[in-house]
């Protein structure tokens, strides 16, 4: 069999003021997909396909077909002629590829294309229009996706994270190219069932380490074990972009029809029946208030999310507030991580290591929510960087190490903060600019708090302005009834 693989994977929130453009993003053509762990290493390769086109335990042949994969921070809405220009490469190459079997399409889910409604559902539409209808379209996807009906008609099988803060990112890859070869193997064409949720939440009120959402993702594993079922999934859906697809959903992919159409209700209803009980897993509060909780814990090391300026979000990233707010409160220590602005890092690699600099941090992209804050430090530290970050600057601003990016990025491993020659859990209080916190710092964070700060990815949804989103919703409307159908 051959199956072909490529996708555009990016998560869009077009409340922020900085569009996504080309170079955003990581680009990977042709053989590159086939080099490391996250497909023919990881993916095919867990499942007895050898990381060369070689036999399945069933004495299959697989051949692997790499087209175009192109992954960029969350981020402002993707410009059009980025994603065309993306998309048409994309396309080029899976039809050069020739016939193939099967599709699988690594994508995120939350895409959202200047001036495009569903862009998900055109990318698929487009696949679908390239290897023609007998080809069996796998997807794997972020649980934080937006799902729709236009976008399921495509394609023949769906499968998603089920975890956040996530873990499970290869393990779901796995999970769809592995049932991609069964049904192709088996002669299996499956069908898709999905009911949307009228609930509208934050990733960082859905985690699935905590109940609710604890329960209610193990219960996939077993909708996954009933005969005419092939998979299970539940989406939160991605609430800062203003779409009609912008709503919960559960989806199950499967080869009975009334079967699937039955879980799929079941595990609708049981998320709305749980929608009062989804909190955040930590306390959270005004900036002010999360920064006087922290300095009356005992520890250092003490966590504290930025959680309106949340980059892996669509956060702009360069916000000061907490920053200001620091400052103000003459904090014993603390480091920030990372705040986003080219010309200050540009002021910091003029004046050099060890002298002072006087100039403004952020505020620069994001000026609906903020302003550029004047500050007086000393340069600790100037590193080049690399693609992603581009060059960093780590400025002693008071009692405050903040380190400073030419890019938009995110400080969700400990080795963000200590490749830059910063130990984070040496500071009383370390900001990051995240909702929930990813499993490294999770790891050695002794607390945690989030601090409800405002921007492009605002926790409170009531105070965004959605025009498009469907209506009613939970909980922007109020209570209503809903059954799952």
């Amino acid at each position: 069999m051959r199956i072909a693989i490529g996708g555009i994977s990016v998560e869009n929130s077009n409340f922020s003021p900085v569009p996504t453009t080309l170079p955003d993003f990581t680009v990977l053509r042709g053989d590159e997909l086939l080099v490391g762990e996250r497909y023919l290493g990881g993916v095919a390769q867990s499942h007895g396909v050898e990381a060369r086109p070689d036999l399945t335990p069933g004495g299959v042949h697989v051949e692997f077909a790499p087209t175009l994969f192109a992954r960029a921070l969350p981020g402002g809405p993707l410009a059009a002629d980025t994603y065309g220009a993306l998309k048409t490469e994309l396309l080029e190459r899976l039809a050069a590829a020739g016939p193939v079997d099967g599709v699988y399409l690594d994508l995120h889910g939350a895409m959202y294309v200047d001036g495009m409604e569903d862009a998900e559902a055109d990318l698929a539409a487009a696949v679908r229009g390239v290897v023609g209808p007998l080809p069996i379209i796998a997807t794997s996807m972020d649980l934080h996706g937006n799902i729709s009906a236009a976008y399921v008609r495509e394609i023949d099988l769906l499968t998603a994270y089920r975890t956040a803060p996530h873990r499970d990112a290869l393990e779901t890859r796995q999970r769809a190219v592995r049932l991609l070869v069964r049904a192709i193997q088996e002669g299996l064409r499956p069908r898709i069932a999905l009911v949307p949720i009228p609930v509208l939440l934050s990733g960082e009120s859905t985690r699935t380490d905590v109940e609710p959402g604890q329960s209610l993702w193990a219960s996939l594993a077993e909708v996954d074990a009933v005969p005419g079922v092939l998979d299970a999934s539940l989406f939160v859906g991605f609430a800062w972009v203003d779409e009609p697809r912008a709503h919960a959903a559960a989806v199950v992919s499967g080869t009975d029809q009334a079967v699937i159409e039955h879980e799929a209700r079941k595990l609708a209803q049981a998320y709305w029946d749980a929608r009062h009980a989804f909190k955040f897993g930590v306390p959270a509060g005004s900036t002010d208030e999360c920064i006087a909780w922290a300095l009356r814990d005992n520890e250092n090391g003490v966590f504290i999310s930025d959680s309106g300026d949340n980059t892996t979000a669509g956060g702009v990233g360069d916000l000061p507030l907490v920053l200001e707010r620091l400052l103000a409160h003459r904090i014993p220590s603390a480091v920030v991580g990372g705040l986003t602005d080219a010309e200050a890092v540009a002021a910091c690699w003029q004046a050099g290591v060890g002298d002072a600099v006087e100039t403004t941090v952020g505020g620069k992209l994001d000026t609906t929510h903020g302003q550029p804050l004047p500050v007086r430090g000393q340069v600790l530290a100037l590193f080049d960087g690399d693609a992603d970050k581009g060059r960093q600057a780590v400025l002693q601003v008071g009692a405050v190490k903040v380190v400073l990016t030419e890019r938009r990025t995110a400080f969700m491993r400990i080795a963000d903060f200590t490749q830059v020659g910063v130990d984070p859990l040496a500071h009383k209080i370390v900001v990051v600019k995240l909702g929930y916190l990813f499993p490294d710092l999770l790891r050695v964070a002794p607390k945690a708090y989030m601090a409800l700060s405002p921007g492009a990815a605002d926790q409170a949804l009531t105070r965004l302005p959605y025009r498009r989103i469907a209506r009613p919703m939970f909980p922007l409307d109020g209570e209503f009834t809903w059954q799952a159908a």
